[in-house]
């Protein structure tokens, strides 16, 4: 079974748009069905509004956020989140969605570099939270095949 992920704004953006190569494990599990990303409603949203920021240099026009939304889309999952009782809250309240997402969906690992989110990693959650080079540093799962 490919292992759960839950991606935060930043590492889609990551992927999406910035080409960053720390994502690189992830974006090979998922190819080779080692991991399947899930996105929800609410962090569809955000990823939406987050596309549309000014990037520098790398601004997205609004094509190119439709563009970006449409390979999310291929790439992910939507689910709905399952209610939760999920006890931890982060100190960020913008942040709380994708932990109830990747508790909600039973995700080996929530991805992030957000500081309050990875705080929330010694709050013994029931998922890991990492950085995309902790998860490049986990140990590789068996082919789902």
């Amino acid at each position: 079974m490919p292992r759960r992920l839950v991606l935060d704004s930043n590492i889609w953006l990551d992927w999406l748009v910035f080409g960053d190569g720390a994502v690189v494990a992830i974006r090979n599990d998922v190819g080779e069905g080692l991991a399947e990303v899930l996105i929800d409603p609410p962090c569809l949203d955000e990823l939406a509004r987050v596309l549309a920021y000014p990037l520098q240099r790398w601004t997205l026009d609004a094509a190119g956020v439709e563009q970006a939304l449409a390979t999310c889309r291929q790439i992910a999952r939507l689910v709905q989140t399952p209610q939760t009782a999920l006890q931890a809250r982060c100190a960020d309240g913008d942040d709380q969605k994708f932990l109830e997402l990747a508790a909600g969906c039973g995700a080996y690992a929530l991805v992030t570099r957000d500081r309050e989110l990875l705080r929330m990693a010694r709050n013994g959650l029931p998922f890991h939270i990492v950085t995309p080079a902790a998860y490049a540093a986990l140990p590789r799962v068996e082919s789902a095949a």
